[in-house]
């Protein structure tokens, strides 16, 4: 007989796995014996969600299971097989925007779907907005007839719109909102509705709704050829190459990494307040140059040739931010910051090679 593959087989994940349990284990114990359902579940954000799930669950003996929707398992096989082949692990096939619902109570939903494109441009943007709009509706139904009692949604920091110069941390009761005559505005506007939604249904049905605005992160699984600076800086510095900058280096970002991700997202399912939205992110912000010179410095290139910045920045114009005010976060579920980001940029890169070497 063929033997299970292990969670513990995936070394470079391990110390974020135990790190993500250290700061949450008090946590789980409402999940001991429940299934949960979710939808996103092979993308950046639903790899780790496995990732921690079945960590918890077979460090704390939960016997928990979780439904995975996806529309591609034999893909997500190829990518993670060390998850796919997780017992306490099921796959339903199906798109979020018409799944058939599966049979059965499940009490915890994760609404992760319909995370931004990196192909996101004019042509596609009617698709992204019905497939966050319709999709978050659909599972949302489906939440109904399941017996859902915490519902999670993750939203995002673009639900603000452009970021205004005097305000250098974003809020959660900050009133702006994306440009509607803008079609680049389609992801934030799609998730205000996704967020209005959830607001809708848990006043009316009865059931808790959690809100997680996600601004920009880094870690293992995330992409490195989208349309994220930080992502196609690592992959620039795999290939050997330059670090380059496309743009002139001064808009500001902050980023957290992936492992405490999950930290904030386990606890704002279990233990935030529903219909109360929480920012999720670093509140430590760097501008594109540095953040550059940070990912060089990681893979020790030569000072003169490690960073190439496309153009001179304009002294005129405001500087471009997109960075949270974790405050609610921090004084609220005593969530913040644990992984510094030069370290966070060190474990991904090793966690990427090592899966180019066992994967």
């Amino acid at each position: 007989m063929r033997a299970k593959r292990s969670h513990f087989d995936n070394n470079s994940l391990k110390e974020d796995l135990d790190h993500i349990l250290a700061h949450t284990e008090g946590i789980w114990e409402e999940l001991r014996g429940k299934r949960v359902f979710i939808t996103g579940g092979t993308g950046f954000f639903g790899c780790w969600l496995l990732e921690s799930f079945v960590w918890a669950n077979e460090k704390l003996g939960l016997n928990a299971s979780m439904l995975v929707l996806t529309r591609n398992l034999k893909a997500f096989k190829k990518k993670a097989p060390h998850l796919a082949g997780q017992p306490s692990i099921a796959f339903h096939i199906g798109d979020v925007c018409s799944f058939d619902f599966p049979q059965g109570e499940f009490p915890y939903i994760i609404h992760a779907a319909a995370s931004l494109s990196s192909k996101l441009n004019g042509e596609d943007s009617l698709e992204i907005f019905g497939t966050i709009v319709d999709g978050t509706r659909h599972t949302l139904e489906f939440a109904k007839q399941c017996g859902v009692k915490k519902f999670l949604l993750t939203s995002s920091g673009a639900v603000y719109g452009k970021q205004p110069p005097d305000i250098t941390h974003i809020p959660e009761d900050y009133q702006g909102a994306p440009n509607p005559t803008d079609w680049r505005s389609v992801y934030g506007e799609g998730k205000r509705v996704a967020e209005h939604l959830c607001i809708l249904n848990a006043k009316q049905y009865g059931f808790e709704t959690k809100i997680a605005r996600c601004f920009a992160f880094v870690g293992p699984y995330q992409p490195i050829n989208g349309q994220w600076a930080i992502g196609n800086f690592i992959r620039d510095g795999l290939k050997g190459s330059p670090i380059l900058v496309k743009g002139d280096g001064t808009p500001c970002r902050s980023y957290l990494y992936a492992a405490d991700l999950m930290i904030f997202l386990w606890t704002i399912f279990f233990k935030g307040e529903s219909c109360v939205p929480y920012n999720v992110g670093s509140d430590l912000e760097i501008n594109i140059k540095s953040l550059a010179e940070i990912v060089s410095s990681a893979f020790e290139m030569e000072k003169d040739e490690d960073v190439v910045i496309s153009r001179k920045p304009d002294l005129m114009t405001n500087i471009d931010r997109y960075v949270p005010s974790t405050k609610r976060a921090q004084e609220k579920l005593d969530l913040k910051q644990e992984i510094d980001l030069q370290d966070a940029i060190k474990r991904t890169i090793k966690h990427i090679k090592f899966r180019e070497r066992n994967i």
